[in-house]
């Protein structure tokens, strides 16, 4: 919270400051459909905020999936002013809430008057989106009692963020290795596992699209998919799996490539720049377009495709001609 501000003052000033942000949905209109946003972790990495934010625009990015702590210190005015003196937007952010999935009730319960004021804090921003990562395993329990905890958090996150008209997106994982990985920690007896003894497999929870759009039609309307095209394909999914998904349930879109590979050989850092790989990423944004989604989409090149040893402005400008010449081939752009 700003330095000085109480708890209630804040949610005025943020109300005062969305109201205030008069010029961001008329330019929004002015552009509607899918836009490239800058992701900083994968194409722009060892940059610090607010650096990364004038670097995308500087690249010609339309939003970046921003940094939420530094951000938030710097505060409402300060913000809403950097973006917008470089005209782009603040596309998307990491649900500011710990294990909000993985805490006892008490301490999930505990963190939503926060999340009321960090929803509130985006909101005036001009910010309009949070996302969240799903673990493709349930961590023990059956599906259905996995299922009913995610459910029932989610609807109350639901709640809070329907407040200041903002979502949340699910980003499920997709690659075999997320659904069949073990872990150390507690055996079934409560004693510290034995190295001997293998743990037991792990339960898969959600790992495609179709299963976690059905997860988000049950808690609310503000909870959709963030599609990662490469979770998509190493899932199994389709473009039929797109189709059939209501344009409003997709809140963010992640994009990057993959090169053939069996299953069992495939990790989460093996990602190519989009075009240059397998994935069909023409029907991916076609059916994007077919069921009118039109918000971000960023470059997720994670892996040695992007070294880190790569200037970040040439890294973002890799990715963004790269994503830029795969949406305009798609009509997508």
């Amino acid at each position: 919270m700003d330095a000085g501000i109480d708890r209630r003052a804040f949610l005025q000033r943020a109300a005062v400051g969305t109201a205030a942000l008069a010029w961001w949905p008329l330019e929004a209109r002015a552009q509607a459909g899918m836009f490239i946003s800058l992701p900083p972790w994968a194409v722009a990495r060892n940059v610090g905020w607010p650096e990364q934010a004038r670097l995308a625009a500087r690249v010609g990015y339309g939003g970046i999936d921003w940094a939420f702590g530094p951000a938030r210190t710097a505060g409402v005015d300060a913000t809403r002013a950097l973006f917008a003196e470089i005209r782009i937007r603040p596309t998307i952010v990491n649900l500011p809430m710990q294990g909000p999935l993985n805490q006892d009730e008490a301490a999930f319960k505990a963190q939503l008057p926060k999340l009321d004021e960090d929803a509130a804090f985006t909101a005036a921003i001009g910010g309009r989106s949070f996302m969240l990562v799903l673990s493709a395993t349930t961590g023990g329990p059956t599906k259905e009692e996995r299922w009913k905890l995610v459910r029932d958090r989610l609807s109350a996150i639901s709640e809070v963020l329907a407040k200041h008209d903002v979502r949340l997106g699910l980003e499920f994982l997709g690659p075999l290795i997320f659904r069949t990985r073990t872990t150390g920690g507690r055996g079934r007896g409560g004693a510290q596992d034995d190295p001997a003894t293998p743990p037991p497999p792990p339960v898969p929870f959600v790992w495609t699209l179709p299963e976690t759009v059905k997860l988000c039609s049950e808690c609310g309307p503000n909870i959709g998919v963030t599609l990662d095209a490469w979770h998509w394909y190493h899932s199994g999914g389709a473009v039929a799996d797109i189709l059939a998904t209501p344009g409003s349930r997709i809140v963010h879109v992640h994009v990057s490539d993959a090169k053939p590979m069996p299953p069992e050989e495939v990790q989460d850092n093996m990602r190519w720049l989009p075009g240059e790989g397998v994935i069909d990423l023409l029907g991916f944004f076609k059916a994007l377009k077919q069921i009118g989604y039109a918000g971000g989409v960023a470059p997720e090149t994670i892996g040695p495709r992007i070294p880190d040893t790569m200037p970040p402005e040439e890294s973002a400008r890799l990715a963004l001609e790269a994503t830029t010449g795969v949406m305009k081939k798609a009509g997508a752009l």
